[in-house]
């Protein structure tokens, strides 16, 4: 096996991945909370999840890949405050909760697909582990980590001595965190819900009997349940957002280690968010909610646009979204699969030198980044095109993912150009051969207005319709 370095949020630095079980992989995802679509910046995280197990696989591990699906628990506030966000989205759009999971689960399925995510060997419902997570919530009961008040059974985290131990964060800051939705019958500010009692003046849509009462569980409960159940001993990688960390994540390891006295995974990996542009980070409940439907499909970008995009910047740093960065991953893409065009019918070998530089990039905590630009330094080289295609096709099938191999690219000869816009390019030429960059800046927003996208390249100026 090549040796592959990982970035470890729990120990905040760069590792050696050792797996627990020789050449396998237990990986656990965090999934979506199924009340509404996932946003972009939700799926910037599956697709870095992609790559890792990608990744792995491409090393020659066999990964066994579990990923929730949160359908109940989730409550508005994470703090265990407020509505539970399928009753939610159930009063939203006048459905059952279950209408209301069942519609969005196979929506989040359908992005998936769409951004060539490869997916989970497991799919995790909470709602069908729900003996799981009292079965856990009992033994923590019996070690003496609970407590119940009015409206639940709650998790006593001063018990656990390492709460803090992935957030890194002195427990003050994390109390004061915890502090903006206040329980007054909290024992410590941080202490979260493991249960929690439906109302006693309303039938909720989702609950069942517990040896405490009639309720359903608290949000972190069912992860721990779940990929205890699927991975058992093989709790090598955990993944997420970073808004997970120091809520959800630190919750879960609190609650697995106290109950089994085991380390609870020992690889815990973390997604930047993606910003609007200004450095706004995206969410459900503002107004710059976008889907891979109202801002790629409905505008007739292929969503492995999106893809391409998010494999330019690295995981771990904040990657923008605005309409220019789009504009410019899309012609990346479409350079991409015209260069993979280019090389002719036939495949050849794939090349070692080339391959042994990849795999020094990805399997540097996954630097696509770098990666990317060793496939345009393995394009730019003498190796034959036979060889410089089979070398691209591997890395795009194993790793990158973007469909290079699609045949509905956008070149000139495939679509006629209206008149117009070819005397325009022709006209731009011109302006780039006498070196006059303003009139050329001027042409290409001409075209570009006309519903065409602009490719300079050294062989001259390409056009071809969005």
């Amino acid at each position: 096996m090549n040796k592959i370095y990982l970035y470890n949020t729990l120990t905040r630095k760069k590792e050696e991945f050792k797996e627990i079980k020789n050449g396998e992989v237990g990986l656990y995802t965090c999934g979506p909370t199924v009340y509404n679509y996932a946003h972009i910046g939700n799926l910037r995280a599956y697709i870095f999840e992609d790559i890792l197990k990608r990744v792995l696989k491409y090393n020659g591990y066999k990964v066994k890949h579990v990923m929730n699906i949160t359908d109940v628990g989730h409550l508005v506030g994470d703090m265990d405050m407020g509505e539970d966000k399928l009753e939610k989205g159930s009063k939203r759009e006048g459905k059952t909760a279950w209408e209301i999971a069942e519609f969005y689960t196979k929506a989040f399925k359908s992005d998936l697909k769409k951004l060539n995510i490869i997916e989970p060997d497991i799919w995790c419902k909470a709602t069908e582990y729900i003996q799981k997570q009292i079965d856990l919530i009992k033994i923590l009961e019996k070690k003496g980590f609970t407590y119940k008040t009015s409206d639940g059974i709650y998790y006593d985290t001063s018990k656990f001595k390492d709460y803090n131990k992935l957030s890194h964060l002195d427990l003050e800051t994390l109390r004061e965190g915890a502090r903006v939705e206040k329980n007054e019958e909290k024992k410590n500010s941080t202490d979260f819900a493991l249960w929690k009692f439906s109302p006693k003046d309303k039938k909720r849509q989702m609950e069942w009997d517990s040896p405490w009462g009639i309720g359903f569980p608290g949000w972190a409960i069912e992860c721990s349940a779940m990929s205890m159940a699927e991975l058992r001993e093989q709790l090598d990688i955990h993944c997420g957002g970073i808004d997970h960390i120091n809520v959800h994540h630190t919750n879960e390891i609190a609650q697995s280690e106290a109950a089994t006295g085991k380390q609870f995974f020992n690889y815990w990996m973390h997604g930047a968010f993606l910003n609007i542009k200004g450095g706004k980070k995206m969410a459900k409940s503002d107004d710059n909610f976008l889907t891979l439907k109202n801002a790629f499909i409905k505008k007739g970008i292929d969503p492995l646009v999106y893809r391409f995009a998010a494999l330019q910047t690295h995981y771990r740093k904040p990657m923008e979204y605005n309409e220019e960065v789009m504009k410019n991953a899309e012609k990346g893409l479409n350079h991409l699969k015209n260069q993979f065009r280019n090389l002719g019918e036939i495949n050849g070998k794939v090349s070692k030198k080339f391959k042994n530089k990849f795999l020094e990039e990805v399997n540097n905590d996954l630097n696509i980044p770098k990666a990317l630009a060793v496939a345009q330094e393995m394009l730019k080289s003498d190796l034959s095109n036979e060889d410089k295609k089979a070398t691209l096709l591997e890395f795009d099938s194993e790793i990158f993912g973007v469909g290079i191999t699609n045949l509905d690219i956008k070149t000139e000869e495939d679509i006629k150009i209206d008149e117009n816009v070819e005397m325009l390019k022709k006209e731009r030429q011109k302006a780039r051969k006498e070196k006059n960059f303003e009139e050329s800046d001027r042409l290409r927003d001409e075209i570009e207005k006309l519903g065409y996208t602009v490719e300079d390249s050294k062989d001259g100026v390409r056009v071809y319709k969005k």
